[in-house]
């Protein structure tokens, strides 16, 4: 899949806006639910600059997962740097919902507050990074989760290497990982679990599986944006243990 093999630069940059603006985007009402925002921001990363991993959780989180006897997980995304890339983000151990798992930088929208606005906002309170409208893509389609948010995610161009400083009581480490670590040829996997008729999904990346909704927007990144073709996800399940 050539797209993939892309240098980071205005070639690329390109691709994907054109991706973007050509893609039907599913809009999910939210009845009763809150609205929120995620920022899908590309950057450069290199290998050894950008690959490593400090903080992998404890095995009490990677034994949660469901279909993941004999994977072999180590719950570290290491090696996974080197070429175009999103931002993955790990969240606080300390954060009262979805600690320590893995996101997307984003968060509920404000009152009066548009999607591109919120996406911009969050990224500024998470990560320091202050991107101007000018740097959005495109949108990807509304995705409802089981904690009663219709999130609406917002690819942004990050630039090269853009400078960051992580909020500790948010985040506890920010990674970069490839389109190539995205377009996997395992990648995605799904697995069926006793509470739900949908699958779950599930994105190999690094020693992990990324889960929905982070794991079904990066899924629809790389179909939409980098691969120029279409799959809904929405109907994609969550894991039980992002539920809450």
């Amino acid at each position: 899949m050539g797209e993939v093999d892309h240098e980071f630069g205005e070639a690329l940059r390109a691709h994907l806006h054109t991706n973007l603006q050509r893609h039907d985007r599913l809009d999910v009402g939210l009845d009763g639910r809150r609205h929120a925002a995620v920022a899908v921001v590309v950057v450069d990363s290199d290998a050894e600059l950008h690959g490593g991993d400090t903080q992998p959780p404890g095995i009490g989180r990677l034994a949660d997962i469901p279909g993941a006897e004999g994977l072999g997980l180590t719950g570290s995304v290491a090696g996974t740097a080197g070429g175009p890339a999103v931002l993955l983000t790990r969240r606080a151990a300390r954060m009262r919902a979805h600690a320590g798992q893995w996101a997307i930088p984003g968060g509920r929208v404000d009152d009066g507050e548009g999607v591109v606005e919120a996406a911009r906002r969050e990224l500024r309170e998470e990560l320091d990074l202050d991107l101007p409208v000018s740097a959005v893509l495109g949108l990807l389609d509304d995705y409802p989760t089981r904690s009663g948010y219709v999130i609406t995610p917002v690819v942004l161009w990050g630039g090269a290497d853009p400078p960051m400083h992580p909020q500790p009581g948010e985040v506890a480490s920010v990674h970069r990982i490839s389109f190539r670590e995205l377009c996997r040829p395992d990648s995605p996997r799904f697995v069926v679990i006793p509470e739900s008729a949908r699958p779950v999904v599930q994105l190999p990346i690094g020693g992990d599986l990324i889960h929905a909704p982070t794991g079904a927007v990066l899924l629809q990144f790389r179909r939409v944006a980098i691969e120029g073709t279409s799959e809904r996800v929405a109907g994609y399940e969550q894991p039980v243990f992002a539920w809450r």
